[in-house]
């Protein structure tokens, strides 16, 4: 596990006040029993079945709480073990990197370096969180722009990683997930709107602590959940399949970086789901190439800066020039990944999480004119409803935005289905909490779930106002308290959602020449989307179904049963090395 993750970072699967979910032997005596229709290994609030007060209270330590099928198991804890600001070091010592040399006279693209085997092609990808986390630890002004140069500079620039290391390896494309995003909205308003065969409502995907937690404790919600990648995963296979097609490499000569605000981000990384096996449709399951074979955190990348003795903040905040960036091989993928990501001012309505429930929204009124967008407040600020409403008041579509696993919880109560009841002619169980035999989320249409309260930029991987660095350079010697932290977050909000006068007037100059199409909703062109995605198809020769959806599975809990011994842990885990869950 990475040094920096502490019991305090878990916020993106448990959220605090939260507590574990304890293998019996440990827990204290057994307080009542709850009703059968609860859940069977509900996460449980912190004093909802009290304890009698002659027991000390259940300690949970990380050990625990990564040892544990509640949430992260023994398994994965490797697999996330291995993906660390020092494995990136690690893995960029190895051997010189793969050169890309291109021939000017006549376009042709060599790779260099392919006789030794360990040499590798790095990519990477950052997400608009992480530059927004960075730009206000940054401070005095620096903008969400400014923080995604300053990493470009530092895995790409020559004052960066280049800088040191055994070989001087660098990056040698750093894509903005935004790309991604924009491909993942517009498929998943498709899929929320077409004809799926997902249950309703359709949940979102992107967030992997939401995933998890469905696979390991509510399996009846799987059929609701979105069968598109996220945009860390899309990108992912975006970046593999595209450079080790045209560039004639195997993937696994290909190392790709995700810069992400979340340490479930690294989970995801880890599903043999989202790896080539998949895509090339070879290979056994669970052995194949990951699509994301590094995730490290916003905090990560000041130990990355730190580990080379180099300071983040005093990074230059310029372009790296045009005559040092190697053109992408295919020439659409470059302005799709290149141009037409680069993002200016975000929607306040749209959330810090990507924008799904807002861009499907829009998608649904711009396909009935005259239709308006109401909004419902729910019981705390993360949850709300929204509907989309005719011109004669009838409602179109239904949707409802959860975040935080308090309010998770309440969502997938109200979607377990009732079960048949043992006594001839009675009441199914549960069924007096739903309507006409329907479970009592179905009146949604879409529902937006994301772990971490207030969404994305509050991931357990974001930088905090009491962590040593931001202590340091406010210089107030007090320790931060939560008003201070809810000030910061607003202030990550605030860089997430701005962008300078210069980025505005590039990305309205993209918009034309790239796009030039008029069935824009907001700003992203779902026939452009679908062309650019078909292209991509066709270079790759792989079928566009396969390239964007993933599966989810139930994954059996361990939790009160017998632990493995040594040589069973070993297989497991060996198994396990080669790429998936």
């Amino acid at each position: 596990m990475s040094a920096i993750l502490s019991a305090d970072d878990l916020n993106d699967f448990i959220s605090p006040g939260v507590a574990c979910i304890k293998p019996v032997e440990t827990l204290p005596a057994a307080p009542e029993q709850p009703k059968e229709n609860e859940l069977e290994h509900e996460v449980v609030i912190d004093g909802q079945y009290p304890a009698p007060s002659t027991d000390a209270p259940a300690q949970i330590s990380l050990t625990d709480c990564l040892a544990c099928s509640g949430c992260v198991t023994s398994a994965e804890a490797v697999l996330v073990s291995l993906q660390s600001h020092n494995e990136l070091l690690s893995v960029l010592d190895q051997a010189p990197a793969l050169q890309i040399r291109r021939n000017d006279a006549d376009g042709t693209i060599k790779v260099e370096g392919l006789e030794n085997p360990d040499s590798k092609l790095f990519v990477a990808s950052v997400s608009p969180q992480t530059r927004a986390s960075l730009a206000a630890a940054a401070g005095h002004g620096v903008t969400k722009r400014d923080a995604g140069r300053m990493i470009t500079q530092l895995l790409a620039g020559c004052d960066g990683l280049k800088a040191g290391g055994k070989w001087n390896n660098a990056f040698t494309w750093i894509a903005d997930t935004n790309a991604a995003r924009t491909a993942c909205l517009v498929l998943g308003a498709e899929e929320a709107t077409g004809d799926s065969k997902l249950a309703k409502p359709i949940l979102t995907s992107s967030c992997p602590g939401w995933v998890c937690y469905a696979e390991k404790t509510h399996p009846y919600v799987l059929p609701h959940i979105s069968k598109i990648k996220s945009p860390q995963a899309l990108m992912g296979t975006l970046l593999k399949t595209t450079l080790s097609r045209t560039l004639g490499i195997s993937p696994d000569r290909i190392w790709h970086l995700a810069v992400m605000p979340c340490f479930d981000k690294k989970l995801e990384a880890s599903r043999e789901e989202l790896t080539d096996t998949i895509w090339n449709g070879n290979g056994q399951p669970g052995r194949g190439v990951r699509d994301v074979d590094c995730v490290i955190t916003s905090k990560e990348i000041l130990m990355l800066t730190e580990s080379r003795g180099l300071d983040f903040f005093n990074l230059s905040r310029e372009s790296i020039p045009v005559s040092s960036r190697m053109p992408f091989p295919d020439p659409v993928m470059e302005e799709f990944i290149f141009s037409s990501s680069k993002s200016g001012r975000p929607d306040p309505a749209a959330s810090t999480s990507g924008g799904n429930l807002y861009y499907t929204l829009q998608y649904v009124a711009s396909r009935h004119p005259g239709s308006r967008i109401e909004t419902t407040r729910g019981r705390n600020v993360d949850v709300a409803e929204f509907s989309v409403v005719s011109a004669s008041g009838a409602i179109i579509f239904k949707a409802a935005r959860y975040y935080g696993f308090r309010n998770i919880q309440n969502l997938v109560r109200k979607l377990k289905p009732a079960r048949p009841s043992r006594m001839p002619g009675a009441r199914a169980v549960g069924a007096s909490r739903k309507a006409a035999g329907k479970t009592a989320g179905s009146e949604y249409h879409y529902v937006e779930v994301m772990a971490c309260p207030g969404g994305c930029t509050n991931g357990g991987g974001q930088i905090k106002v009491d962590d040593p660095i931001i202590v340091e350079r406010k210089g107030s010697g007090l320790k931060p308290g939560p008003q201070e932290q809810k000030q910061w977050l607003a202030e990550v909000d605030e860089a997430y959602f701005s962008a300078d006068d210069s980025e505005l007037e590039s990305n309205e100059g993209s918009a034309q020449t790239q796009v030039g199409r008029s069935d824009l909703v907001g700003d992203i062109s779902p026939s452009y989307i679908r062309d650019t995605l078909a292209h991509w198809s066709r270079i790759t020769s792989i079928d566009i179904d396969r390239l964007v959806s993933t599966n989810y599975r139930e994954v059996i809990s361990d939790v009160g049963k017998s632990k493995m011994n040594d040589t069973e842990r070993v297989v497991q885990l060996a198994s396990k090395i080669g790429g998936g869950w």
